[in-house]
């Protein structure tokens, strides 16, 4: 929601530089022969950006609509062939009163990619309000050529063979508790609620880790492996973890897909103590990381686990630390921006718990499988 005057035209150019700007935001993907084949658009390509003038409308009326707007706009689906896999839609409430909505298809971006996004939209829209010159330094590369680099990388066997080993004989499905019987088909229909870990808490966390020579996610695993265990009554569990996967420096300003996702061994035997369980988990996620270069898709061919239409292979829990550079907020020269909450209505697995430090404290979501769970569970 952006607040004050906004300049529409400047607003325009400066969504048009950055689709200019990454060939990714400009790709879409045809069949030729039955195989995937991506095609780059030229630079003159723009950004598709929709403007619906609610202004009319009266205050209940036009909050209902922007709101119906951007259900339609998160449920509208994208033609991976003729694209654009990324687009907008600018609401406007009235003169000083402005929606703006992007929404990208993940082929294209990642959660980081988000942050690239923000950031540069901030730097050239402030630019074009003020008259100054592009601020943005010229790319090195493009996804392109990452995507070159990553199928010609040697290690990337020693990756899929370190994923092999670690999980051959892993559990394949984490048997928690649940209120409703699993279906025999996964819906991914699901919901999310918000917590709150205050100060003292995530304090001691991170003084616990501190002793053990764990970091922040290292313990934070450690104690959402230990639940899972003790609800699951298994004496190991497999805890999926995205990773951003960009161990090049030039690649941290592209926008693109390259999160990977790791899957995560966690032995909890009963007797563990506390010090056993953070330098197992230790020892897991740092090999798990030194390897995240093997896209997960090839570690489930590896792997080959029970396929079930009911979850999702090899792990069926999510846990993430947003610990990104960038937040994510986006910053407009002369506005007062408010970001809209976002109502998830589906979950691809069964327990997703997702946390990001807020000052002293950490805050998070736990996105559920509706069908599995009630919310007071």
């Amino acid at each position: 929601r952006l607040r004050g005057r906004l300049d529409v035209a400047a607003l325009r150019t400066s969504l048009d530089r950055i689709v200019a700007r990454h060939e990714s935001l400009r790709t879409r993907f045809r069949a030729e022969v039955g195989a995937p084949v991506q095609v780059i658009d030229g630079p003159e390509a723009g950004f598709a950006l929709e403007e619906d003038d609610l202004s009319s409308l009266p205050a209940p009326e036009r909050e209902a609509a922007a709101t119906a707007r951007f259900a339609a706009e998160a449920a509208a689906p994208f033609d991976l062939s003729s694209g654009p896999l990324i687009r907008g839609r600018l609401l406007r409430l009235s003169a000083d009163e402005h929606v703006l909505l992007v929404t990208q298809h993940h082929i294209v971006s990642d959660g980081w990619s988000v942050g690239v996004l923000v950031r540069e939209l901030g730097a050239l829209y402030e630019a074009c309000v003020l008259g100054t010159e592009d601020p943005l330094p010229a790319l090195p590369l493009q996804y392109a050529d990452y995507a070159l680099w990553q199928r010609s990388d040697a290690s990337l066997s020693a990756d899929v063979a370190y994923w092999r080993q670690a999980l051959e004989g892993a559990p394949g499905l984490l048997e928690l508790p649940t209120d409703h019987a699993r279906p025999t088909r996964q819906s991914h229909a699901g919901a999310t609620l918000a917590f709150r870990i205050e100060p003292s808490v995530a304090g001691a966390l991170r003084r616990l880790g501190q002793r053990h020579g764990t970091t922040l996610f290292m313990t934070l695993l450690a104690g959402w492996s230990a639940l899972l265990s003790r609800l699951s009554g298994q004496d190991e569990v497999v805890v999926g973890t995205p990773v951003a996967n960009r161990p090049r420096p030039e690649l941290e300003g592209l926008i693109g897909f390259f999160v990977n996702t790791l899957a995560l061994r966690v032995p909890v035997p009963a007797s563990a103590s506390v010090a056993t369980l953070l330098s197992r988990v230790r020892e897991t996620t740092l090999g798990g990381f030194a390897h995240q270069g093997a896209p997960f898709d090839q570690v489930v061919e590896a792997v080959q686990p029970v396929r079930s239409l009911a979850h999702s292979p090899v792990f069926q829990t999510m846990l993430s630390l947003n610990n990104t550079p960038d937040d994510g907020r986006l910053q407009l020269h002369g506005l007062e921006l408010e970001p809209l909450p976002e109502a998830r209505v589906t979950s691809h697995f069964d327990l997703s718990l997702a946390l990001h430090e807020d000052g002293d404290a950490i805050a998070g979501e736990l996105e559920y499988a509706s069908d599995l769970f009630e919310p007071a569970t």
